[in-house]
């Protein structure tokens, strides 16, 4: 039998296979399923800064509705950034509507860290600096004994350049950072200018883990109703190799553990991702096709390959694979068909 356990985020973990962060863990009755599964931790599912603004305004807009007209014209002159009269009581209803939504969300923390006993990682979406300082402090109060940032920012802005996108990162960490004692993972995309470069200066950032990729909203178009809508909410098997890649040129530069989610559906792409280099791997749609089973399986699988090849421990054949340590360190490099077909075209 190997040994499975890995270390990340400071705490022991019995194997490297991760609940991540979605609806499948947006409950104590869900997260009690999902610790009974085998996994060694569960990413609550996030609460998104675009959720408490949009909560904050719907508050806000119900209040003044019930109060009147008079009510309703102040907040009209917020939305439109404007002096007014009531500038003072709009600004206590704002922290009111802010802290209701947080406060739900840390009842839940606090309930499913006493639910269950794996580790329970606490998750943030955000795309801005915010008041993360605050409410990030009050996640470790709740009882989380991690914190895990999931960050995107699409450079979509044209009016922005590269630098100022990827200071946003920079603004998060340091905001939530400064005035926390638990350890904090980062989540990122693949947008940036120069991917490889920004995964390094972010390892040294003084962050405990980066989670490659987060896996975005992919947009497409019905062409009948001509409607924007979306075909791929899950990630298909096949995605792990992005991932791979990334995963492979990196783990042995970076000053952080990194961690693998995307794609991974099974046994054989976890190890994969191991042997590239990843501490852990994060899964969720495996879960929503398959079921919480999947994680017995995928543990199981890893023990079996393990005692096959004669594997003791995860650290045995961790990075074995990554650019490093490869004969020929250019295959995780080749982009082009081309370069990997030649001798036969």
């Amino acid at each position: 039998m190997a040994d499975l356990s890995i270390q990340y985020l400071g705490m022991n973990l019995k194997n490297p296979v991760i609940i991540g962060s979605s609806g499948l863990t947006g409950s104590v009755a869900e997260v009690k399923l999902a610790a009974a599964s085998g996994a060694s931790a569960l990413v609550l599912k996030s609460i998104f800064e675009e959720q408490i603004l949009h909560e904050m305004n719907n508050f806000m807009k119900d209040t003044g509705k019930a109060k009147g007209d008079s009510f309703q014209k102040g907040y009209q002159s917020v939305l439109e950034d404007r002096e007014y009269d009531y500038e003072e009581a709009y600004s206590y209803l704002k922290d009111h509507a802010k802290e209701q939504t947080l406060s739900k969300y840390l009842s839940f923390v606090e309930q499913a860290k006493k639910a269950v006993d794996v580790p329970i990682i606490a998750s943030i979406n955000c795309s801005t600096a915010y008041d993360w300082t605050y409410f990030a402090r009050r996640i470790e109060e709740a009882g989380a004994d991690a914190l895990e940032l999931n960050v995107f920012v699409l450079p979509s802005n044209t009016m922005k350049n590269s630098a100022e996108n990827e200071k946003v990162y920079y603004d998060i960490i340091e905001a939530v950072l400064k005035h926390l004692h638990i350890p904090v993972a980062l989540k990122i995309g693949f947008y940036f200018s120069g991917l490889a470069t920004s995964v390094i200066d972010l390892s040294k950032s003084g962050i405990a883990g980066l989670v490659l990729f987060n896996r975005p909203f992919h947009p497409d178009i019905d062409i009948n109703t001509l409607e924007v809508n979306s075909k791929y909410l899950l990630s298909d098997p096949s995605e792990y190799s992005h991932v791979l890649r990334w995963i492979a040129l990196l783990s042995g530069r970076v000053e952080c553990p990194l961690i693998a989610t995307t794609g991974v559906h099974s046994a054989e792409s976890a190890i994969k991702l191991l042997l590239a280099g990843a501490t852990a791997v994060e899964v969720v749609s495996a879960l929503y096709k398959d079921g919480f089973g999947v994680i017995g399986k995928m543990t199981q699988g890893i023990n079996d390959w393990m005692d096959k090849k004669g594997f003791a421990t995860i650290d045995d054949f961790r990075g074995k694979m990554n650019q490093q340590n490869l004969k020929n360190p250019a295959e995780f490099e080749r982009v082009q068909f081309m370069r990997l077909y030649s001798k036969i075209v």
